[in-house]
């Protein structure tokens, strides 16, 4: 990642906010918007930026679900381990996914950065369990081979040279 632009990025995200210090979690949403999680250098120029320690910062940005301190994939894909999807074996569908795409519990994200792959407690949509989530769109009535064709769509159209 090139330093000098995400300098700038951030600083433009501090003037927007006015750098308030009560602005913290939504310049943290903004960043993470822009980079797919919060690189420990923005974090730092926040805190800086804003007046309070960075310790202050990472305690925030680990304290929240929703925000990484590590680069997720450019597809993010979120498997409902809730109760109605578990019952419904939602856990094949992620042993699917991750074999196909070489991960595991720890080790969520692919070398390329295409995917990520997260299990959440629930999405909301117990009556169409077990369900996933691909870039917050719902998959309803989930498989395992339906989910591995809706992973070779995307690497399909994540290949740099397809027509190769």
């Amino acid at each position: 990642m090139e330093h000098q632009s995400l300098r700038t990025e951030v600083e433009q995200i501090l003037v927007a906010h006015e750098y308030r210090a009560s602005a913290l979690i939504a310049m943290m949403q903004d960043v993470q918007a822009l980079y797919n999680y919060l690189p420990a250098e923005a974090l730092e120029q926040i805190a800086n930026g804003i007046g309070i320690s960075i310790a202050k910062a990472y305690s925030v940005a680990t304290f929240y679900e929703n925000f990484s301190l590590l680069p997720k994939g450019k597809n993010i894909i979120r498997i409902c381990d809730g109760t109605a999807c578990h019952v419904r074996k939602s856990l094949p569908i992620l042993e699917a996914i991750r074999g196909e795409l070489g991960l595991s519990g720890k080790r969520q994200t692919t070398d390329d950065l295409l995917f990520t792959v997260e299990t959440v407690s629930c999405l909301g949509a117990c009556g169409l369990s077990p369900v996933i989530t691909i870039n917050d769109v719902v998959h309803p009535a989930m498989t395992p081979e339906k989910a591995l064709a809706l992973l070779a769509e995307l690497k399909e159209e994540g290949a740099p040279n397809a027509e190769a």
